[in-house]
């Protein structure tokens, strides 16, 4: 048996007694941490509340070369991952190998921050889109490139008058980088800049995302987490502390939602 855990939001604390009892029983048990992190703990706090090893795979060896995976044809192994247990596209492709070799699975879900946020926040959970990852830009051919993607999300979304998560990246190589909230916006407007020079289209009812209210969330499920709403360009200078961040960029808000931004984000008078 396979057995995927969620492992929660935050630190070793958030998953659930029955995931527990699955990694304490596994004969094996992995990891991966590059889709997320927990970042109120480490490896070896995790390894002692749980009773077990953890093997950490990396990229490779989750989505290229699982071999790893023939060890549950005949144990029971547990593989771990931040958030629940199913939400990343990575982890559903390696349930269905696990299955095309033969092998049973099993779901053990935990919080996400895909529903977290509504709770943080205020914002309606069935009022969101599709999501996107900002990725961090990258150079080629001595050529700064910035992915457009999450802004043609966004923008599908408001067409729809749908909310949009953003997640923001993370990196793991040459070395560990988390983006900020404040980053993205950042480059939200850089794309946003880029597409009007292309093509002179504007943001949402003509006002662009200068005129745009954001909310941006940092260590969702941490007794410290910093949720903080108002213009998108005025969040790149708030100081919402360490990682991991995300952004929010709603639609049009219902009185309740505005009502909730204001007394659970700050969303400043008048917006």
């Amino acid at each position: 048996m396979l057995h995927f855990i969620g492992l929660g939001l935050y630190d070793e604390r958030d998953i659930s007694l029955k995931g527990l009892e699955a990694i304490r029983s596994a004969d094996a048990v992995y990891a991966e941490f590059y889709t997320s992190r927990l970042m109120g703990t480490t490896r070896e706090r995790m390894e002692a509340l749980y009773g077990k090893r953890i093997h950490t795979l990396s990229r490779e060896e989750v989505e290229a070369d699982p071999a790893w995976l023939e060890e549950a044809k005949d144990k029971d192994i547990a593989f771990l991952s931040g958030g629940d247990a199913m939400v990343s596209t990575t982890h559903l492709d390696l349930r269905l190998r696990a299955i095309r070799l033969g092998i049973k699975t099993d779901l053990i879900h935990a919080s996400s921050i895909a529903t977290a946020v509504s709770g943080l926040c205020g914002l309606q959970n069935y009022r969101f889109g599709r999501s996107a990852t900002i990725p961090f830009p990258y150079t080629a051919r001595g050529r700064r490139i910035v992915s457009q993607t999450p802004y043609q999300v966004l923008m599908e979304n408001q067409a729809r008058n749908l909310h949009t998560i953003l997640f923001l990246d993370i990196q793991m190589e040459p070395e560990e980088r988390y983006m900020t909230a404040n980053e993205g916006a950042g480059l939200l407007l850089e794309m946003e800049a880029d597409e009007n020079g292309k093509n002179g289209k504007n943001g949402k009812n003509g006002k662009g995302l200068q005129e745009a209210i954001a909310v941006a969330i940092a260590r969702a499920g941490a007794p410290d987490a910093a949720v903080k709403a108002d213009l998108l360009p005025r969040l790149q200078g708030y100081d919402l502390g360490g990682p991991l961040h995300i952004l929010l960029l709603p639609a049009e808000l219902h009185f309740m939602e505005r009502e909730a931004l204001k007394i659970l984000a700050g969303l400043p008078a008048g917006l």
